[in-house]
């Protein structure tokens, strides 16, 4: 299983690194965690079982509703998008406050994974689990390599 670095960028800053850097005259105003791109990535897991891999994406705070999950051209998206927005309103005086996270994790899944079996995803404390079920052994043999001869 192979994994696809997604260049949609760091979605809670609307500048890029290098013009942030730029623009504040350090590269040590931050730490390089702060602009690191993947920072914001949950930490995944992959086991490979017997009969299946198991995924797990650490993502405290989300909700099951937050996530959306495909399988499309034997690429695995995992997609997290959270907001919240509250607003109080005391003695003449408002205070609104927002927050927004997201994410979006890729995977080339390997020949041994059975896409047409349903994948089991459970979002319980913090941790998103999938479950993948492989193919039969007989199913999952690789095809020979085919030589093309050049007439």
């Amino acid at each position: 299983m192979s994994l696809i670095k997604s260049k949609n960028g760091n979605r809670l800053l609307p500048w890029s690194n290098d013009n942030l850097k730029n623009f504040l005259g350090s590269d040590d105003f931050f730490n390089n965690d702060f602009l690191d791109e993947d920072s914001l990535m949950p930490a995944m897991n992959i086991k490979e079982h017997n009969q299946d891999f198991e995924i797990e994406f650490a993502a405290p705070g989300f909700s099951k509703k937050d996530f959306e999950i495909t399988i499309v051209n034997n690429t695995l998206n995992v997609c997290g998008e959270k907001q919240k927005e509250t607003e109080d309103k005391v003695k003449g005086y408002t205070r609104k406050e927002f927050n927004y996270n997201s994410f979006k994790r890729s995977l080339n899944l390997p020949q041994l994974v059975n896409t047409d079996q349903d994948v089991k995803a459970i979002y319980k404390n913090g941790i998103l689990r999938l479950k993948l079920q492989k193919k039969e052994a007989a199913e999952a043999k690789q095809k020979p390599k085919k030589v093309i001869k050049i007439i």
